[in-house]
């Protein structure tokens, strides 16, 4: 179903196949009480877990093992103004089972950095939600800026800020 905005909701099955087409995406975590992002390589465990391969003394090790975070990966084509975007919110764990290691090690991610220490990640997939842009270079596009018509943003004091769609904040 496309939403207004443009977008359609994508399934968790086809979540996980776009998933699986991509190299790289975006781990979402908080450093010292901060938001933190942290591109890596990553690849698809049986289960749909997301799966990484970092060091063992790496500073994102320490962050995630244990704490839920998010995971995204996405792919858009900016001249045909489309694409899509997935998420998996899960909790991560360090691989501490021996066989589940070994076989990571023959199937899953190989880091793109050399290290002699790497461990895997999991990213568990509890929450996967994703939407999909399509036909956007078909559609126009409205400008950002002034315009003839503009509508109330908000009201301060008795006074009202005047903008357009572009100017307000999303929801």
């Amino acid at each position: 179903m496309i939403h207004s905005d443009g977008f359609r909701a994508l399934d968790r099955q086809e979540c996980l196949r776009l998933l699986g087409k991509v190299p790289v995406g975006r781990v979402v975590y908080t450093r010292q009480a901060l938001p933190a992002v942290l591109p890596v390589n990553f690849s698809l465990d049986t289960d749909g877990a997301v799966v990484l391969c970092t060091s063992a003394q790496s500073d994102l090790v320490r962050a995630v093992d244990g704490v839920v975070v998010a995971f995204e990966a996405d792919d858009f084509q900016g001249g045909r103004r489309s694409g899509w975007s997935v998420v998996v919110t899960g909790r991560a764990a360090v691989v501490s089972d021996p066989a589940d290691h070994e076989r990571l090690l023959r199937t899953g991610p190989r880091s793109w950095m050399p290290m002699r220490d790497g461990v895997f990640v999991r990213i568990g997939g509890e929450m996967v939600t994703g939407r999909e842009l399509t036909g956007g270079a078909d559609r126009p596009r409205p400008p950002c800026g002034w315009s003839a018509v503009s509508t109330p943003l908000r009201r301060t004091a008795g006074r009202v800020t005047y903008g357009t769609a572009c100017d307000r904040p999303h929801a």
